[in-house]
Order: structure tokens, then C-alpha cells, then sequence
């Protein structure tokens, strides 16, 4: 069985092909059979899980294991408590409430790399950095969400699902998971509730693609091999 994680950059399809000619997984992931768990909006960027472990795929989707999927959103002005607090109880999307979500303000921008086109300012209206935790899977549902208490998504970036995140990953660059995580994910679905979000500790060696490139680490192997795109 394959497992991969790939920090997907902004304008790329969640799937393999496209006959349209947009960016695909494909042009990021030189390995074969290997199929997204969930979806990452085109317009969205993060962390996307691949495998061709169907079982654990399926598990993974289904809603009543709850595997918690944690977003970094930079909203178009500067919410309220109340807006927070309504993201946190739910809010109605077409007749249907959402959820209760985690939604916090954050203190200081996160940390990211810039985005192939940026952000539209506007000069009287700041922008701010709200991380929300979901486990539901609704199509768009974190940029209706905030459009819903009247602050509309700029830019969104899914740093972690469940006890997976990007860490150091660059857009376009992917690793392997090691056994420790896989098999962490697979004792989360195997009949309780997960939604801690947390970040994992770094266990055994793992493999990262750089700009083209597929490395090794030295505790799997000593040798750097490429592979083009």
C-alpha cells in the first residue's frame, strides 16, 4: 500500500487529469494508482492525502469517524465575537445548518509561503487570519461558512488533517508517510472519534519531493535520485 501527502499549491485539481489542460495532481506526484481522500477546492491550497489503500480511503471520508480537517482562512476584514461565535454554533448554508466548528482569531499571520497570484486589498479594509476545524465535507463549505457571518474568504490553506500536517512541505513538494502515521490512521478509524488536529511527531524516515525532486531521508536511505515531471 501507497500513502503520500502533497502540500497542493493554489489553481491545481484534486484529481489526475483534466482535459481542460488546468494543473493536476499528476503534474506534482510521479506515482502511480494513487488516488486523493477527500477533495481541496482548485482555488484552495494544503494538504491533500493520497493513497491506494480503498479501506482506509473510505474510512477516511466517512463522516462518522469525525478526523478533524484544519483550515487557515484570510477573511476579508476582521470578524467579531459574534461572527466566531456564530461559526462555532453553526450556521445555515441553503437550508442546512453546519456543524459546530472551532474558529479562533489568530494573534499573528501564519507563517506561509506566497501565493502564485496574489490577494485582492482593498486599502480601507483590513484583512485578517481565522483558523477554523471542521469534520464535515460539504462542497465549499469553509468559504460559505465565513461568507455566511459576512466575511468572505480571501485565501484558504489546509495546513492538517487529523494528526497529519505540512510542517516543512513547500507547495508542490509531497512525502511518504511513515508507518507510524499510517498506522495512527488507521487505529482512528478503526471505531473511535478523532479531532484533536495535532500536529504529529516527527518518527522514522520520510520522503519529500523539492521542486521536481524525490528525496530520501537518511534514515531510509543515503542516496538523492530525481525524477522529471
Amino acid at each position: 500500500m501507497k500513502y503520500f501527502l502533497l502540500n497542493k499549491p493554489y489553481e491545481v485539481l484534486t484529481q489526475f487529469t483534466d482535459e481542460t489542460g488546468r494543473a493536476t495532481l499528476k503534474d506534482f506526484v510521479p506515482v502511480p494508482e494513487i488516488y486523493p481522500v477527500g477533495r481541496l477546492d482548485y482555488d484552495s491550497e494544503g494538504l491533500v492525502l493520497l493513497t491506494d489503500d480503498k479501506a482506509l480511503q473510505h474510512r477516511l471520508s466517512d463522516p462518522k469517524f469525525k478526523i478533524e480537517k484544519t483550515y487557515w482562512v484570510q477573511m476579508d476584514g476582521i470578524p467579531t465575537e459574534e461572527a466566531l461565535e456564530e461559526l462555532q454554533r453553526g450556521v445555515m448554508i441553503k437550508n442546512v445548518k453546519t456543524a459546530p466548528a472551532k474558529a479562533r482569531l489568530l494573534e499573528e499571520e501564519p507563517q506561509v509561503w506566497e501565493r502564485s497570484k496574489p490577494i485582492r486589498f482593498r486599502k480601507e479594509i483590513p484583512t485578517s487570519w481565522v483558523e477554523i476545524k471542521i469534520s464535515q465535507g460539504m462542497n465549499r463549505q469553509v468559504r460559505r461558512m465565513t461568507a455566511a457571518v459576512g466575511y468572505p474568504t480571501l485565501r484558504l490553506i489546509r495546513p492538517a488533517i487529523g494528526p497529519l500536517s505540512l510542517d516543512e512541505l513547500q507547495p508542490g513538494e509531497y512525502r511518504e508517510l511513515t508507518n507510524e502515521e499510517v498506522t495512527e490512521l488507521k487505529r482512528l478509524t478503526a471505531g473511535s472519534s478523532f479531532g484533536t488536529g495535532s500536529r504529529p511527531r516527527k518518527t522514522g524516515g520520510t520522503t519529500k519531493n523539492t521542486g521536481g525532486r524525490h528525496y530520501e531521508s537518511r534514515n531510509n536511505s543515503s542516496r538523492k535520485k530525481r525524477i522529471d515531471r
